[in-house]
């Protein structure tokens, strides 16, 4: 179970977006879960969004996935596992394969560093999207 870091509360708002979060399968950005909460919380602003966003990352409930574009996207699943974006449409999506534990020995064994986790990220071309390759 999740701590919460002490002065911080599990407010209507940081609920709400947590558990947005954790209902869908896909990768949203701050303004789509924005929008989501909105429909929930009239009167929610996209500051409070983001600063419970940035809280909800910070205690290790969600994760940040940035891919190098101008918005992060958000994950409701704060297990280790991997994850394909499409270069071309920019949808992510979670890859339901097992974490390869082996490359962290190998990593710590090349490095002497302490490993304690990775991130491993695929990029091509989603199903959708070779579809339309296909047709162009």
């Amino acid at each position: 179970m999740i701590q919460v870091k002490k002065n911080q509360r599990m407010t209507k708002q940081k609920a709400t977006i947590r558990e947005i979060l954790r209902s869908v399968e896909n990768h949203p950005t701050a303004e789509w879960i924005y929008q989501e909460a909105r429909k929930r919380i009239p009167g929610i602003s996209l500051g409070t969004v983001y600063r419970n966003l940035n809280q909800l990352r910070d205690n290790g409930e969600i994760l940040e996935l940035n891919y190098g574009s101008t918005q992060s996207r958000f994950d409701g699943r704060n297990d280790n596992h991997y994850h394909f974006c499409c270069t071309y449409c920019g949808n992510v999506y979670d890859l339901p394969m097992p974490t390869i534990k082996s490359v962290e020995t190998k990593a710590k064994a090349a490095s002497g560093f302490l490993i304690t986790g990775h991130r491993l990220e695929y990029y091509g071309l989603c199903k959708e999207c070779q579809a339309i390759d296909e047709v162009s």
